[in-house]
């Protein structure tokens, strides 16, 4: 048996869940999601806890047991509470701002990057060399701060580009001269 998949949900207040089929829906203060599943799983709401269970032991179900479950864990947790990743600027001059809902960054390019993004997602820009990302979408808001990444992800040797907050780039050592 899949170990999380077996745990229930909790379900917190002023957080309703709905399955119409296998179609769930959550609703709640951070927002709303919903989410189709496969319809060989079962998924039922009882009172404040919603369990997924499967009809067979067969390979295919084994493996969308825990995946669904784990999917509508963090539909509850991210209207509830809601998803955030940390992004930092590291270079000379390597700074960004916010222009309305764009994210504008000057990352050593001849021009700006300009990153819009999605419905439901949200852009903050405390200080010029860092970047949050809020949301209610776990999906969305790793899919985002990832396409940041990737526009100056960090090089290994001087350590300069945007990474996550508290990763870390292994540095390697340059020539010798000798």
């Amino acid at each position: 048996m899949s170990r999380i998949g077996k745990k229930p949900i909790e379900i917190p207040a002023g957080v309703t869940v709905t399955v119409n089929g296998s179609e769930v829906t959550v609703k709640g203060p951070k927002g709303e999601l919903s989410r189709s599943f496969s319809p060989d799983l079962t998924i039922v709401v009882e009172e404040n806890v919603v369990t997924v269970t499967r009809p067979s032991d067969e390979k295919t179900h084994r493996s969308l047991h825990g995946t669904t479950r784990a999917l509508i864990s963090n539909m509850v947790e991210g209207v509830s509470k809601g998803f955030v990743k940390s992004l930092e600027l590291i270079g000379v001059g390597y700074r960004a701002q916010k222009q309305g809902t764009k994210l504008i960054l000057n990352v050593g390019y001849s021009h700006p990057v300009e990153i819009e993004p999605e419905a439901g997602v949200e852009v903050e820009v405390p200080s010029n060399t860092k970047v949050i990302i809020k949301g209610a979408s776990k999906e969305r808001v790793g899919a985002l701060a990832a396409n940041i990444r990737d526009v100056r992800p960090p090089e290994p040797y001087k350590g300069k580009g945007i990474r996550y907050e508290g990763e870390f780039v292994r540095r390697k050592e340059g020539k010798t001269g000798k």
